[in-house]
């Protein structure tokens, strides 16, 4: 039977911060030391911003480093909205400057198309993640994997090669607000390490109940499930 993951809380933002970026980064080290190269794929929205920073300044070899994203807007760089853009602004700097990025979004004609692409491109440049930082929403997603999509079932599927695959934007107000495009269950079974930043106790009680739900529709039960290697890092205050 799965194993629910122990949820580690930290006293201070800044611990789990620190704590977060540590688990990463030395995650990416034993990567770069046993195959001479390391990937990361990182979450979008504001709870990673400290993290990054933390990571940022951490003495690797970024040189050997390939950056990517877990989901995306359908939008540019150029877009707030961007989570490359955020990205690129947090953790991409100074010595971590030297890291390949390699973007989810690219301009074509429809969001499948431009998944399409991601794909080929994540599969032909950087092979499989080793590393993995995500964050969850209040209404249990990961990634761009929300309760109710119609894509839902085809990401969380853990039967298909590791993909992208585009998430249409919800209808009558159902999340998502705008298209997106994901990273599938089966890339994050496949990591070495994949670390859930939470903060806030409403985002822990939704941990713990959306643990025992149904892994064929609530993404963190189907991370459980499929045996993701998931620590949880949690802090009352961020």
């Amino acid at each position: 039977m799965p194993v629910i993951p122990v949820i580690e809380t930290f006293p201070t933002a800044a611990a789990w911060a620190r704590a977060c970026a540590t688990r990463l980064t030395d995650g990416l080290t034993a990567s770069v030391k046993a195959r001479g190269r390391a990937v990361f794929a990182g979450a979008g929205g504001s709870t990673p911003k400290p993290i990054y920073r933390v990571m940022a300044e951490t003495s690797l070899d970024w040189s050997k480093i390939a950056v990517t994203l877990i989901d995306e807007r359908y939008v540019p760089e150029t877009s707030p909205d961007s989570n490359a853009r955020l990205l690129k602004r947090t953790l991409l700097k100074g010595p971590a400057a030297a890291a390949r990025f390699v973007p989810l979004f690219h301009p074509s004609i429809t969001v499948d198309r431009s998944a399409l692409i991601a794909a080929r491109a994540l599969a032909g440049e950087i092979g499989g993640i080793d590393v993995v930082l995500l964050g969850m929403g209040e209404d249990g997603h990961i990634c761009s994997m929300f309760p109710g999509s119609p894509t839902l079932e085809s990401l969380l599927s853990p039967h298909l090669q590791p993909t992208v695959l585009g998430v249409p934007a919800g209808r009558d107000g159902a999340a998502p607000s705008m298209e997106r495009l994901s990273i599938n269950l089966p890339y994050l079974v496949r990591a070495e390490r994949v670390i859930l930043a939470l903060t806030g106790a409403a985002k822990r009680a939704v941990f713990e109940s959306e643990a025992v739900g149904d892994p064929v529709t609530r993404p963190i039960a189907a991370l459980i499930e499929a045996g993701v290697p998931l620590q949880v890092l949690w802090t009352e205050t961020a």
